[in-house]
C-alpha cells in the first residue's frame, strides 16, 4: 500500500534492463513507483528483490492500451530495445512507440505530469556526421528492417514536442546510446552481453563486418544518473539531449578485451553485416554537459568487469 506523502512515478518499461536499475534508484530516493510492464522484453527476476518494498508496486500492462494510474512524473522506458527483440515482432514495436506514446502522453496530459521519454542514438541512423549532435536529422531507413524501431522512436519524439507545443505538456526527451552493465539479458543480441556469453560458453564470438565499426559504450549507473538528472530540470529543458559516453571502440577490439576477462580458447569468427547497421555510433554530450552537469564517471574497463562478474555469478551454462 503506498503512503501518498511521497512522490509518485510512474515507469514503463520497469522490468527492463534499464527500467528496473530506474525502479531501484527511484525507491532509493524515497518515492513510490509504479512499474509497468507485459514481459515481453522484461523479466521479473529484475524487479524480484524490490517487490516486497513497501513503495513499489508491479502492474503487467501493455500500455498500447490505455493507463489509468495516479502520478506525479513518468518515466516512458518501454519499448524492446535489442535487434533481436523489437525484430521478432515489429508491428507491436512500433505500435508501442507511437500508441504507447499517445497513452502515456494522454495520462501525463490529465495528471499534468512531467513525461520523460527514453529515446535512442537510433534516431540517427547510419550517420553521415560523427559525432552525432541533436541537431543531426538523422540518416534512417524507413522501410528496412530496423524501421519499426529507429522510425517508431523519431515518431515518439515528434508526438512528445507536439504535446509539448499544443497542450504545453512539460516533457522530456533523452537520446540514449548504447548502455551495458548488470541485468542485461542473455540472449538479448546485444554486442557485449553477446561476446560475454559466447566466451562463457567457449564459443566463438561473432563479429559481424570486419569488426571496424565503432559503437560507444555507457555503464547503466551513469545512464542512470543521467535519467534522473534530466527529470529535475526545470520546464523550460524539454530535450533532445544525447545521453552516452563519447569513448568510442571498435568492435573487434571490444570483442578482445572481453575474451582478456573471461579467458577460454573462444575464436573471432566473421558474418556479413546486416541491413542498415551503422558504421559509427558516438555522442556529442556537450549540450548533457551544460544543461544537465552530467558526464558518465565509469570507464569501460571498469564497466566491463562489473558486467563480466554479473554474468560470471548469474549465467546458467
Amino acid at each position: 500500500m503506498f503512503l501518498h506523502n511521497k512522490k509518485r512515478v510512474i515507469v514503463t518499461g520497469g522490468a527492463g534492463f534499464l527500467g528496473s536499475h530506474l525502479c531501484e534508484r527511484l525507491l532509493g530516493n524515497d518515492c513510490e513507483v509504479l512499474c509497468v510492464d507485459n514481459l515481453y522484453s522484461g523479466s521479473k527476476q529484475n524487479i524480484s528483490h524490490m517487490e516486497t518494498h513497501p513503495n513499489f508496486e508491479f502492474i503487467r500492462h501493455d500500455i498500447t492500451f490505455p493507463l489509468y494510474l495516479e502520478a506525479d512524473e513518468i518515466f516512458n522506458l518501454a519499448c524492446p530495445a535489442s535487434p533481436l527483440h523489437y525484430q521478432r515482432d515489429p508491428v507491436q514495436t512500433i505500435k508501442v512507440c507511437v500508441n504507447g506514446s499517445v497513452n502515456m502522453l494522454g495520462l501525463a496530459k490529465r495528471l499534468n505530469a512531467t513525461i520523460l521519454q527514453a529515446s535512442t542514438s537510433e534516431v540517427y541512423g547510419d550517420p553521415e556526421i560523427h559525432p552525432q549532435k541533436e541537431d543531426y536529422w538523422g540518416r534512417v531507413n524507413p522501410i528496412g528492417i530496423r524501421s519499426c524501431y529507429d522510425e517508431g522512436k523519431r515518431s515518439a519524439e515528434t508526438l512528445f514536442f507536439d504535446y509539448h507545443r499544443q497542450h504545453k505538456l512539460n516533457i522530456k526527451v533523452l537520446r540514449i546510446f548504447n548502455t551495458y552493465g548488470p541485468r542485461m539479458l542473455a540472449d538479448d543480441g546485444r554486442v557485449i552481453s553477446n561476446f560475454i556469453v559466447q566466451a562463457m560458453r567457449g564459443d566463438d564470438l561473432t563479429i559481424y563486418g570486419e569488426g571496424t565499426q565503432t559503437r560507444s559504450f555507457c555503464f547503466v549507473d551513469d545512464t542512470i544518473e543521467g535519467l534522473m538528472k534530466m527529470m529535475e530540470t526545470d520546464s523550460k529543458t524539454t530535450g533532445p539531449i544525447n545521453l552516452g559516453n563519447p569513448y568510442e571502440i571498435k568492435i573487434i577490439e571490444l570483442a578482445k578485451k572481453i575474451l582478456d576477462r573471461v579467458g577460454g580458447k573462444s575464436k573471432l569468427i566473421f558474418k556479413t553485416l546486416p541491413e542498415n547497421d551503422p558504421r559509427c555510433r558516438q555522442p556529442d554530450i556537450s549540450k548533457a554537459q551544460k544543461e544537465l552537469s552530467w558526464s558518465p564517471s565509469i570507464g569501460l574497463d571498469e564497466g566491463l568487469d562489473k558486467t563480466v562478474e554479473y554474468f560470471q555469478q548469474n549465467l546458467i551454462l
